[in-house]
């Protein structure tokens, strides 16, 4: 399965662990040497009418994630 990268916002991103919806992909890491994926950067929550950030970003390392599908990335973070 190929897709581009800006594809990965439009996916939900769901945790296998607690089946919790989280935040759009926001930003990809990639390591320039080796053109490999290093993780996803994920949306941190908003507040007040989704203006302001509520949290962090979450970072999601490749490894966590386990599969890629057409509307949806499972990941698995504790």
């Amino acid at each position: 399965m190929q897709f581009r990268i800006s594809e990965l916002a439009q996916r939900d991103i769901i945790n296998l662990v607690d089946g919790a919806r989280l935040g759009p992909v926001k930003d990809v890491y990639i390591d320039l040497e080796s053109g490999q994926v290093l993780s996803l950067v994920l949306a941190g929550e908003r507040k007040y009418f989704k203006l302001l950030n509520a949290g962090s970003d979450l970072i999601v390392p490749w490894e966590k994630v386990r599969k890629v599908g057409v509307h949806t990335v499972l990941v698995e973070v504790d």
